[in-house]
């Protein structure tokens, strides 16, 4: 029919007519391209002799952000030149092809004169639209193919994107996967750069910008995970440059550290390297540079803390040399403004510039390594500088004509017993952690507590509150003497592991020159030789639990800190016992039929029999932080059994004839870069169930009759209906971990944190906070 041909208002509706009522302007004008999506890194190579903490060198071959994505053409507002196929009624109904003016072709189905179902339109310039219609509008599922072989296919509503499709970009390999909203990238999707699928974003959109939390994979293998916004690194996350060997986790403001965060440069090392540490920065960043307030640790045990401006140590700092001496003073340009006035001892230290160590003046009081009287010039210590023990406030309380025969004693025993102590250090500093690239961790004191339940130090008269106590350095706060998050070197192990064996057996010992040896030597043979390394308890046998586990560690901590009490010691320092921590359960409801307070209290004295026996109590004695969470993971064994045995009952009841098949790993797997990149790059991203851990062992202390200390209370077990729980009020939201693991891993029948301690801490939050 001719575009001029006139018509009778009075005459029906042609097919012509119907089409021309549903269809749009030229196809021409929908064929622009998309907004660019820029992927560039800082171009800055700021591997530096000074540890710059810029990203290193970007990625040369990145993608040409997304401008080749077309846009989908609307249809022609034309007419039909020619029809072949089904009609009814002199309308266009069933399948047919249509011919309109200008070249354009539809071929599919109509109903009542207008295209309705399944078809194809072929525009005139050769793109191409297959799918569902719905009255001339493509509308449902569908797939636009452009001249340069482009695809769409996907969900389409009124002939644009809008909805989950996937675009393949013929020309530069590009391809995404996700939501779409008006034919814009909005939502969640992954976006895939290169045809190797090496380079990938995987996360948030909004307008086509990356913009919210995602992952971003670059060629080389570096990986950003964190907070985007118009498509560069903005708030919070975490920059791998694997090839370099380097990580910065903490803020991003345009694309470049600006804030606090941690910049840690890793060492390419054999196992038992002669370094404890990794370099590492943390304090304020500013566009890039370390500037401010920051503390950098070196990979020697050196520590400088202070001021910094542009990368370079500038201000009042304190730098702590890697033998333990002590510089307190000014810093110029990234070196001391004046030259400290120590003897020379003639060691070089490279950390500053070939600046050389010095003795501090015995009145200042900062050295490690002689006790007050001492002959610091007497000779050079027996271990090196990584180790040097200080144990001054031990040899106090020795007579000081003994003092250097009974360091240089004590030196002899721990140099005979370092290789073992060496790999004990090793060992417990990597539990409850992913694989390290380089090898390395710091000890921390969870860890520590961890060692000596292991030993059985414990049950030697002495408690882990008691130990912290003698540890404690002089100028640590009150309120760290128990925190599980301090961390410790090498040599201040060691430190700690002599005034612990003097602490512990010296009134078991006879007065000698030779006390600290002998009191070491005891506690090597005894305890730690024949025990370290065969892990108990809950917490860090399996390596997986473990891992997931520390992510409750942070908001449990300041539950204990809540129900903990002042002690009447010179430290004023608090702990929680075990009469607080039955009050916590009573106070928060926690009882119930399974969980009663003698079964709290059997739960308390598995690894520490002095807390319970068959008749007697120890209300009074003290509980660190590892044994309160511990205690919280054996009550969490608790209400899982029951609760798993009460959902195994209800699916017998209701299912006893259920379907078995189980569906295998493989089958559940989902494809994404993410995962695959992981396994790509294990070196800086390693497995977080592998145990490198092989002596580690589930087993836990069997229970033995103790006698009881001051208290010998004795505690009326209470029945299940004198612990009805009480209401309280719900805290809004669910835990989850941070490593977005929900609670319920307890695969092979280890405690686990399950809905009890969620409830747990969410009850505890509410009282010690219930604004």
């Amino acid at each position: 029919m001719a575009k001029g041909d006139k018509k009778k208002k009075t005459e029906k509706t042609t097919p012509e007519q119907s089409l021309s009522t549903f269809l749009s302007n030229d196809s021409h004008a929908g064929v622009v391209s998309e907004p660019h999506v820029l992927d560039e890194e800082s171009g800055h190579d700021v591997m530096t002799a000074s540890f710059s903490s810029q990203p290193p060198l970007a990625d040369k071959q990145l993608e040409r952000s997304d401008d080749a994505f077309h846009e989908v053409p609307v249809l022609p507002n034309i007419i039909v030149q020619r029809y072949e196929g089904e009609k009814h009624l002199e309308q266009f109904h069933g399948e047919g092809v249509a011919y309109f003016q200008g070249g354009h072709v539809y071929k599919g189905m109509f109903s009542v004169g207008v295209m309705h179902g399944h078809g194809l339109y072929t525009w005139a310039d050769g793109v191409k639209y297959e799918g569902e219609f719905a009255f001339n509008v493509p509308m449902g599922h569908g797939t636009y193919t452009w001249l340069d072989g482009s695809c769409y296919e996907g969900e389409v509503c009124s002939g644009i994107r809008h909805g989950v499709g996937t675009y393949r970009c013929a020309n530069s390999s590009v391809i995404y996967r996700g939501q779409w909203h008006h034919s814009k990238r909005h939502g969640k999707g992954t976006i895939y750069y290169n045809q190797e699928a090496t380079s990938w974003y995987e996360g948030e959109l909004v307008n086509n910008n990356r913009e919210g939390w995602g992952v971003r994979c670059y060629p080389s293998g570096n990986l950003y995970e964190g907070q985007w916004r118009n498509n560069v690194r903005h708030g919070e996350g975490r920059m791998r440059w694997l090839q370099l060997g380097q990580q910065y986790s903490g803020i991003w403001e345009n694309g470049v550290q600006h804030g606090q965060g941690t910049h840690t440069w890793f060492l390419r090392r054999v196992t038992g390297s002669q370094y404890p540490l990794r370099n590492e920065y943390t304090g304020d960043f500013v566009q890039g540079l370390r500037h401010g307030q920051g503390s950098f640790y070196y990979a020697s045990g050196a520590l400088y803390k202070g001021e910094w401006k542009d990368n370079k140590k500038h201000g009042q700092g304190k730098f702590i040399f890697k033998n333990g001496r002590i510089f307190e003073g000014e810093f110029v340009d990234d070196h001391m403004a004046e030259f400290p006035a120590f003897c020379l001892d003639g060691s070089n230290t490279p950390d500053l510039s070939g600046i050389r160590t010095h003795t501090p003046h015995p009145e200042d009081g900062e050295s490690p390594r002689r006790a007050p009287g001492g002959d610091s010039g007497s000779g050079p210590a027996l271990l090196g500088p990584d180790m040097a023990l200080d144990i001054t406030a031990l040899l106090e309380n020795l007579p000081e004509n003994q003092r250097d025969l009974q360091l240089k004693q004590v030196e002899f025993v721990v140099l005979r017993h370092i290789a073992e102590l060496r790999a004990i250090y090793s060992f417990y500093s990597s539990l409850g952690h992913d694989q390290s690239p380089d090898n390395t961790f710091l000890l921390s004191r969870l860890q520590l507590w961890r060692l000596l339940k292991d030993c059985s130090i414990h049950q030697q008269g002495i408690t882990l509150a008691q130990v912290d106590r003698y540890i404690c350095a002089e100028d640590v706060p009150s309120e760290e003497i128990h925190s599980p998050f301090s961390t410790m070197l090498l040599r201040r192990f060691l430190s700690c592991v002599v005034v612990l064996a003097y602490n512990t057996y010296h009134k078991d010992i006879e007065a000698s020159d030779t006390i600290l040896v002998a009191c070491l030597s005891k506690l090597m043979r005894e305890n730690i030789i024949p025990n370290a390394k065969n892990v108990k308890g809950l917490l860090f046998p399996n390596p997986m639990h473990a891992v997931i586990a520390v992510n409750y560690i942070g908001r449990c901590w300041e539950i204990y800190k809540a129900f903990c009490r002042a002690n009447p010691t010179p430290l004023a320092d608090q702990t929680m016992t075990v009469r607080h921590f039955i009050w916590m359960f009573k106070d928060l409801s926690l009882f119930d039929a399974e969980l009663t307070t003698g079964k709290l209290l059997e739960i308390l004295s598995v690894e520490n029999p002095a807390a319970c026996d068959r008749y007697y109590c120890n209300l009074d004695l003290e509980m660190t932080f590892l044994e309160f969470f511990e205690a919280l993971l054996g009550c969490a064994e608790v209400s899982d059994q029951r609760d798993g045995q009460t959902s195994s009952d209800s699916q017998m009841e209701s299912c006893p004839l259920a379907d078995t098949r189980r569906v295998s790993p493989g089958e559940r797997a989902r494809d994404s870069p993410l995962q695959r990149s992981s396994q790509q790059h294990s070196p800086l991203t390693g497995p977080t169930a592998k145990s490198s851990n092989p002596n580690i062992s589930p087993d836990v202390g069997s229970v033995k009759s103790l006698e009881m200390g001051k208290s010998k209370e004795i505690l009326q077990l209470s029945t299940p209906e004198e612990m009805e729980p009480r209401q309280s009020p719900n805290t809004a939201g669910n835990l989850t971990s941070q490593t977005g693991v929900r609670d319920q891993w307890n695969t092979d029948g280890h405690a686990t944190i399950g809905t009890h301690s969620e409830k747990l801490i969410q009850k505890s939050e509410y009282l010690s906070n219930p604004s």
